[in-house]
């Protein structure tokens, strides 16, 4: 089940072609000179910051373990490069490499939110659910209003086959984020699971309308 990456890039366009408009207005007018042509107007800069990000490769990743592994040999305490290397396993799906990379960070900067959330997110896709919700619960502890944690703890807690405690969690990721289809979708599973169909049948019908991809779970895990 996807998250909304393209809603993301949508929203990313909207703040270009914004910028762009707000640049427009704002730039002064030339003002015209008798007998000659008016100044042609200076291209309008575009700051990176509002572009879209550029979405890595396999290779890119592949060049960031290097990079950083050759940093770490001349520096095995650097952090950032420990966590550069972490995240770039991770993407790769190495997921044993990037735990390992994230706990060596952890030693030396313990308490590190981001480190304690990417492990967790590591540990979940190596089906080692119970630390993943360790590390997630650490994070909410530092981060209460993480939504993106309550979600991965929520799909920690399904895996674990604790539906009605996942339950809360799918309910905090929604109040933070009333548009946020896979809680909607996850919280439908578990209510099905616990032998809830009206509440299986409403949630799922709600993703399905922030996601059309989530139709394969309604047909699944809906009214029959």
């Amino acid at each position: 089940m996807k998250h909304l990456f393209p809603l993301f890039l949508t929203s990313s366009l909207v703040g270009l072609l914004a910028f762009g408009a707000q640049a427009q207005t704002t730039a002064p007018v030339a003002t015209p000179v008798a007998a000659s042509a008016a100044p042609a107007a200076a291209p309008t800069k575009v700051d990176p910051a509002v572009l879209p990000p550029k979405k890595l490769t396999s290779s890119d990743y592949k060049a960031q373990i290097a990079t950083s592994t050759k940093v770490l040999t001349a520096d095995p305490k650097n952090v950032e490069a420990l966590m550069t290397r972490a995240k770039a396993h991770l993407q790769l799906k190495s997921y044993d490499e990037a735990i390992k990379d994230y706990s060596a960070a952890l030693k030396l900067k313990p308490g590190d939110v981001d480190a304690l959330y990417n492990r967790g997110l590591a540990y979940l896709k190596n089906d080692d659910s119970k630390l993943a919700m360790n590390d997630l619960s650490a994070v909410l502890r530092l981060r209460p209003d993480d939504k993106e944690a309550f979600f991965a703890r929520g799909v920690a807690k399904m895996q674990m086959s604790n539906f009605k405690s996942a339950l809360g969690d799918f309910a905090k990721t929604i109040s933070l984020d009333a548009a946020y289809a896979d809680a909607y979708e996850y919280r439908g599973i578990c209510y099905a699971s616990i032998n809830k169909p009206k509440e299986a049948q409403r949630d799922l019908e709600q993703a399905v309308k922030l996601n059309p991809d989530a139709a394969k779970s309604l047909r699944k895990y809906g009214k029959k």
